[in-house]
């Protein structure tokens, strides 16, 4: 549910970092916490002037759920304000790609509010990573806009209700909420009002299943919140939905426009620096291909990318340069992905495979290039490998379901779709 070896690797070791730093504390588990508020973005809705809301998050805001009911709530209860959505969202990735991907995917187009929504997928991270993508997420967002105004939402998924019962959150929302406190920002735990719920057995986290595998109607009427512990039903996206409005609803009288101040970073190895670079023809060996509008790879997930280059053969290269301390490549896995062989500065290490047990579809994806370096100049090459990955247990899963097709899990294809840059690129 999250990107833990690209924000291993593009971080001093994590592992190190947690072995130094004393057990982080754990923050009070709060239904609303308005702190410095939404002065800017309710203050334009107030006088019914167009706003522009962002909802930067994963797989629980990509659904048409919380995200689609509170945008139809702000232009009900606004109805004079012209008001447009950013979605920003990308299932399964969580704080560390979603501040490589800030710039292009949310702050190009000048938002006024953004909700931000990673708790979930955060969830496996050390709290002092979180920390850090999450402070670098505030600081780009106001460095590039002192007024828009920030919004953490903490969504829910089963193992969350064991310490918001006991009236703290979890680690991930912990360390978001130490970010939170920091920098002013209100913050939504919708979590906290299932985890009271199904307290108070007034709803449960998943139906049983019968024999088939069909959910069941839950036998006490109780609210049934989803049926995989993570992705709300309607009913769960309904009560997400109507805290957020209760929030902003609460939020809104009085709010007086201001900018936002930075301040001097909690970390100085807070993500601010993380960018999205794309891949240049200039980087590439000549059997790479930059794929065009019409191919149906970059119609499906062209838009998240700033470009999307494609190499077959063994040997094929991608070399690029930075000045920073880590770099990943932003790129795809799919069924006839391969692996690939990374140098840095001359020191080889690798392979990295391009294929995992989920690999029966092509889908958005990130690996690591070179990570905890000293600061300063940097040469890395990607290499395509002559070893295709191991692909007998997804084969072997698949082979019995109509149109099995043992040529789509043949290959070394490689598709890089941008550069993951701590630091910024050199020509």
């Amino acid at each position: 549910m999250n990107a833990l070896c690209l924000a291993a690797l593009l971080t001093v070791s994590a592992s190190a970092v947690v072995a130094q730093a004393p057990a982080p504390a754990e923050a009070p588990a709060r239904l609303t916490v308005r702190r410095g508020g939404l002065p800017n973005v309710l203050a334009k809705l107030n006088a019914g002037k167009p706003v522009r809301i962002a909802y930067f998050g994963g797989s629980i805001t990509a659904a048409a759920g919380w995200r689609v009911k509170t945008l139809e709530w702000f232009r009900k209860r606004w109805p004079a304000a012209k008001v447009e959505e950013v979605n920003a969202t990308i299932g399964g990735t969580g704080s560390d790609l979603a501040a490589y991907r800030c710039g292009q995917d949310v702050l190009s187009h000048k938002p006024d509010l953004v909700f931000v929504e990673f708790a979930v997928n955060d969830g496996g991270a050390p709290p002092e990573q979180i920390v850090r993508t999450m402070e670098g997420i505030v600081r780009q967002t106001w460095r590039a806009g002192p007024t828009t105004d920030i919004c953490f939402v903490y969504t829910f998924v089963g193992g969350f209700e064991a310490p918001l019962q006991r009236g703290v959150c979890p680690p991930s929302a912990s360390a978001d909420e130490r970010v939170a406190e920091r920098y002013g920002i209100p913050a939504i735990n919708v979590a906290l009002r299932i985890a009271e719920m199904q307290r108070d057995d007034k709803l449960v986290v998943a139906p049983e299943f019968d024999a088939a595998g069909a959910p069941q109607p839950d036998p006490k009427g109780r609210v049934v919140f989803s049926h995989d512990r993570v992705h709300p039903l309607d009913a769960g996206h309904a009560i997400y939905a109507e805290i957020v409005q209760g929030a902003l609803e609460e939020w809104s009288a009085g709010a007086k426009p201001k900018p936002h101040a930075l301040g001097k970073p909690m970390n100085a190895d807070n993500w601010e620096d993380a960018t999205l670079a794309p891949v240049q023809a200039s980087m590439v060996s000549p059997g790479w291909k930059h794929l065009g509008a019409e191919d149906g790879l970059v119609r499906a997930f062209g838009g998240n990318m700033p470009g999307i280059w494609e190499a077959r053969a063994p040997g094929e290269t991608l070399t690029f340069r930075f000045m920073g301390t880590g770099a990943g490549v932003y790129d795809l896995m799919g069924p006839d992905a391969g692996r690939v062989v990374v140098t840095v500065d001359g020191k080889e290490s690798g392979p990295i495979s391009r294929f995992d047990v989920f690999c029966t579809y092509h889908r958005l994806a990130n690996f690591p290039a070179a990570g905890g370096l000293a600061p300063g100049e940097h040469t890395v090459t990607v290499r395509i490998d002559a070893v295709e990955p191991d692909r007998s247990a997804v084969v072997n899963a698949e082979r019995a379901k109509p149109g099995f097709d043992a040529n789509r899990y043949k290959g070394t294809v490689i598709r890089a779709g941008g550069l993951l840059l701590r630091g910024r690129l050199l020509p």
